[in-house]
């Protein structure tokens, strides 16, 4: 079962919200809150898997909420809720570690697969932000648009095949469900790919880690080193 808070300033939003995942198995809705301060002391409180928060609310935004929410004890997965694709909050708030967006107008099957994907650790990145993304300056403009800084290509450079199929496969916003099922190992192996890609990255989450995928063009190389990964184990 997966536990969601919803927050949302407007009514309307949550009225549809909790009927529609309310309605759909698997999924409990727990809370919902107005703003983003509120958010934060119900997910203390509840403990939620994810939170559907929305960018823009009062006296805390969705920014603001995902960088607080990240640093609980159990923090929940982010998905951020959004008028527009467009809006440069998207793109800061899957910078503060939001494991995905979507849009107020996304139809039901999109929300119920998005938060199923984000909830199994998978990010739901579209393309028109992934673009985004990599032209966005990092180091708070201290480098020009798309660029990786140099200490960071190098350790790019150094990962291994098998940590390196791994940051690519996290650039397509897979769960581990299913990169254990393309590589040929168990989940609990490539949680440790995970982390130790992430250690070596210097990188704090997935999401960071799928922007950088991107940022590095991974996802335009080919699948032949994906065998390295595969053990004794392989199904026949």
């Amino acid at each position: 079962m997966i536990r969601v808070l919803v927050a949302d300033d407007e009514p309307l939003v949550r009225f549809g919200l909790r009927a529609l995942l309310s309605a759909t198995d698997g999924i409990e809705l727990v809370g919902e809150a107005g703003d983003g301060l509120e958010a934060l002391g119900l997910a203390g409180e509840l403990v939620p898997d994810l939170v559907l928060t929305d960018l823009r609310m009062p006296r805390l935004d969705g920014i603001g909420a995902t960088r607080r929410l990240l640093q609980l004890p159990n923090p929940p997965a982010v998905l951020i809720l959004t008028t527009f694709d467009t809006n440069d909050g998207v793109i800061e708030a899957l910078q503060t570690g939001a494991s995905g967006y979507l849009l107020k107008d996304a139809p039901p099957e999109q929300v119920i697969g998005a938060i199923r994907t984000v909830a199994a650790g998978g990010t739901v990145l579209a393309p028109t932000s992934a673009i985004r993304l990599v032209n966005a300056p990092r180091g708070g403009g201290a480098h020009s648009a798309g660029q990786i800084p140099a200490e960071q290509r190098h350790r790019l450079d150094g990962l291994s095949e098998n940590l390196r199929v791994v940051l690519r496969h996290l650039g397509e916003g897979l769960p581990n469900a299913e990169i254990a099922r393309r590589l040929y190992v168990s989940e609990g192996t490539v949680k440790t790919y995970v982390s130790r890609l992430l250690a070596s990255l210097r990188l704090n989450n997935r999401t960071q880690a799928a922007v950088l995928a991107h940022q590095a063009g991974l996802l335009n190389e080919q699948d032949d080193t994906a065998p390295a990964c595969r053990t004794s184990n392989r199904p026949r």
